[in-house]
């Protein structure tokens, strides 16, 4: 049998190794051949060949006609609703025509072209991640300075109310418009597994599968493993199950476009070897297909990567986690403000919760129980009691029937759970008596799950979560809740205990009402 190559670059081989070779375990193995070129010749006239994953550029097209509808439609808003709306404009009752087309025409087309200036329509930053959000705030300010330039610089006396509405307006529609497109953009993900990026991943098998369990957690995140090329020759991957197709020894470029691939996903040290990562885009070039690497250093938020560039060498810098400071400071007169106004306006809710509780079942209103909080410190929970009285001694005779892995116990049909329990459950209203905790500063309200005090040690990893104080609600939370296994539970509450932030705390309050209102994972 020919020689076989498990690098990412092709070496050079005799000609009269040409024949393919096929193994019984569906693991294709081609001889290698030479490289056929060693990048594109630059030219300010020739143009490279277009891209393979072609998604964005619809989604593109119809960014730009929100945007700019958006922008026409707030000027429109403000016209209506200021008389002096054309002031400084001379002449605007006898021929608006010059006043309209600024207006609808020309105002609306600087956005687009403010818009794209500041690459809020670049395909890396479209569909996932706050960058897009931010360009167009970015470019809304932008707008108004230029807007405001323009005015002082042709002594034009134009009604502020009308332009600030115009302006404030066009940026809110704009965003809105986005949010829609967006979330049309992961229903199509979710649902038809269309608008996304078809990837080959590269490299040893245990690094290529923890990359595609990573990917695939978030279908709307729009990358979908197509097959996997090992590194370390197909006899690593015998007998184990793969959720693709493997392949060894393969030209990767040639595989991509057999699978359909668009996307090149380095995983690990598949790119170790000197040279090996460079010569592979090389020979990317001009082919339209992309290349990304997926360094090993999993669940690091973006904001605490870095990369700083030193001869050559991208280093990625990481930094700390912020547990201290200023925004923890923040966070923690958030938690206590909202919570006193919480319990304050959720009084005669609470009251009706109570009633219903002593209706079905004689006993306490309120379910107290040791937790595990930061530090290390126990404390009680505040709950509306769901269970009957005897829950308790009625777990022992139950604990066989546990749907759940590690430290809790879950099931769907709990038979201690009365039928109001079961509703405040599956509403999540049993929880709201832990603003009391919150206002004790015992919890907050986005953190991880609070354990029982007696599930065990907190050793290992798992004691990293009590670093900070447990919350209301979590990624845990937004993220399928008991339906999670405990490993993936631990996973989430580290990752946000390693990458948290005031504005990520407030993306989990927002995702928590989606969530509640859709009764997911709630039993």
């Amino acid at each position: 049998m020919g020689e076989v190559t498990a690098s990412l670059q092709r070496p050079v081989t005799n000609e009269g190794r040409s024949r393919l070779v096929r193994h019984v375990d569906s693991f294709e193995i081609q001889p290698p051949t030479p490289p056929t070129h060693n990048g594109v010749p630059r030219s300010a006239w020739a143009r490279a060949r277009r891209r393979v994953s072609r998604w964005h550029r619809p989604y593109t097209a119809i960014l730009l006609l929100l945007d700019f509808s958006a922008a026409a439609f707030a000027s429109w808003i403000a016209i209506q609703l200021f008389d002096q709306a054309a002031s400084g404009f001379s002449g605007t009752k006898q021929d608006p025509t010059w006043f309209h087309t600024i207006s609808y025409l020309l105002l609306p087309l600087g956005w687009v072209v403010i818009l794209w200036g500041n690459r809020a329509y670049d395909r890396r930053y479209l569909g996932l991640g706050p960058d897009e959000y931010k360009r167009v705030i970015r470019a809304s300010v932008t707008v108004a300075a230029s807007v405001s330039f323009l005015a002082f610089a042709t002594v034009t006396q134009l009604s502020r109310f009308t332009v600030g509405t115009a302006l404030v307006g066009a940026a809110l529609l704009i965003l809105w418009g986005r949010f829609v497109a967006r979330w049309a953009l992961h229903y199509i993900r979710r649902q038809a597994g269309q608008a996304a990026h078809r990837m080959v991943l590269v490299g040893t098998l245990p690094e290529c599968l923890e990359v595609y369990a990573a990917v695939t957690r978030s279908p709307s995140a729009g990358l979908m493993p197509v097959a996997i090329h090992i590194t370390n020759g197909y006899a690593a991957a015998r007998g184990m199950p793969t959720p693709v197709p493997v392949y060894a020894g393969r030209d990767v470029l040639a595989l991509v476009r057999e699978v359909g691939g668009d996307t090149i996903a380095v995983c690990g040290s598949a790119s170790a070897e000197p040279g090996e990562l460079r010569r592979l885009a090389w020979q990317l070039e001009g082919s339209g297909v992309d290349l990304v690497v997926a360094p090993q250093l999993t669940d690091i938020a973006g904001p605490r990567v870095h990369i700083r560039p030193i001869e050559g060498l991208p280093l990625l810098h990481v930094e700390e986690p912020t547990l201290s400071g200023p925004a923890l400071l923040a966070k923690n007169l958030l938690d206590r403000v909202a919570a006193g106004l919480g319990l304050l306006l959720l009084t005669p809710l609470f009251v009706a919760i109570a009633v219903a509780i002593r209706i079905s079942d004689p006993g306490p209103v309120f379910f107290r129980q040791p937790r595990v909080g930061h530090e290390g410190r126990t404390f009680r929970v505040w709950k509306f009691r769901t269970m009957y009285v005897d829950a308790e001694d009625r777990l022992a005779s139950l604990v066989d029937r546990n749907e759940t892995d590690g430290m809790l116990f879950k099931m769907k049909e709990d038979p201690r759970v009365f039928p109001v329990g079961r509703f405040l459950r599956a509403t999540s209203l049993d929880e709201l008596p832990q603003l009391i905790n919150v206002l004790w500063g015992e919890m907050s309200l986005v953190g991880p799950r609070p354990l029982p005090a007696d599930d065990g040690d907190f050793l290992g990893d798992v004691r990293r979560r009590l670093l900070v104080r447990p919350g209301m609600t979590g990624l845990w939370q937004v993220s399928g809740r008991s339906d999670l296994s405990w490993d993936e539970s631990v996973r989430l509450d580290l990752y946000y205990v390693d990458n948290w932030s005031l504005a990520y705390d407030l993306s989990i309050l927002w995702r928590t009402v989606g969530v509640v209102l859709a009764r997911k994972g709630a039993y």
